[in-house]
């Protein structure tokens, strides 16, 4: 049975860095038993990033999301996990109005750091919370899930304009707007020929802890890696400069591009 103090210790342990900007995708039950359940795994993040920003991904783009095509941060629930869903109902937490990719933060300057999205169209732009990452120089922690969920990669892709990935026809989505006035947005989702290229996002793993982008350990029972978005994102843009639909397949990365 793992304490909030343990729990901790594992942050410290793995380098989480308690000043900066940690990204959190997540599995509670790869973590095994913790006294206090999931409540006490959001209590140990809020307490250790108290002095930084922390971020769950609260997206929406489940098949049960999105009733009537309305979106309404406030009370449209997570479809990744129940971290997740306990974050964003935590004092002091503020999610970012995109319909489909939004983000819970909460810490140092999270509201400023939601703002803006309403002007995009995309689910995951280089102007968005997907996008500041990079700028932040944060970290994503993959607590007991694989990279395939590194949602941040789908950025980048749309940084370098990697083809056949947007829907070529827009869905209109009401916001519900706590921050202001209600609006509408004509959002361009996730499509491809090729189906769910996050699946061969994985494929990332081994060049990101080789080059030591990327390290790997344990929070509880869970197997982790906690990656730097700087150094994730510039290989990962170098290696689409080299093949432009890299992730269409789940074949290895070559080991000559690893230099």
């Amino acid at each position: 049975m793992y304490t909030k103090a343990d729990i901790i210790n594992y942050f410290s342990l793995l380098g989480i860095n308690s000043k900066g900007t940690l990204l959190v995708h997540s599995s509670m039950k790869s973590i095994g038993d913790v006294d206090g359940g999931a409540e006490t795994v959001i209590d140990a993040f809020v307490e250790y990033m108290k002095h930084g920003l922390l971020i769950f991904p609260t997206h929406s783009w489940g098949k049960d999301n999105l009733v009537n095509d309305i979106y309404n941060p406030l009370t449209e629930p997570s479809c990744v996990g129940i971290l997740s869903n306990i974050f964003m109902k935590k004092t002091g937490v503020v999610r970012s109005l995109h319909p489909t990719h939004s983000i819970a933060a909460r810490g140092k300057d999270a509201l400023e750091y939601i703002q803006g999205e309403e002007r995009f169209n995309t689910p995951c732009p280089r102007g968005g919370c997907w996008g500041r990452l990079y700028d932040r120089k944060a970290q994503i922690l993959f607590l007991g899930c694989s990279l395939k969920t590194n949602t941040f990669i789908h950025s980048v892709e749309e940084w370098c304009c990697v083809p056949n990935r947007l829907a070529n026809k827009s869905k209109r989505i009401k916001i519900i707007n706590p921050y202001g006035n209600d609006y509408h947005v004509d959002l361009y989702g996730h499509q491809s020929t090729y189906g769910d290229v996050s699946r061969n996002y994985d494929k990332l793993r081994d060049v990101l802890l080789y080059k030591g982008i990327a390290v790997k350990g344990l929070i509880g029972d869970a197997r982790c890696y906690l990656c730097d978005t700087v150094g994730m994102g510039d290989i990962t843009t170098k290696f689409l400069n080299y093949d432009i639909d890299l992730f269409a397949d789940n074949r290895p990365i070559p080991l000559n591009w690893y230099k």
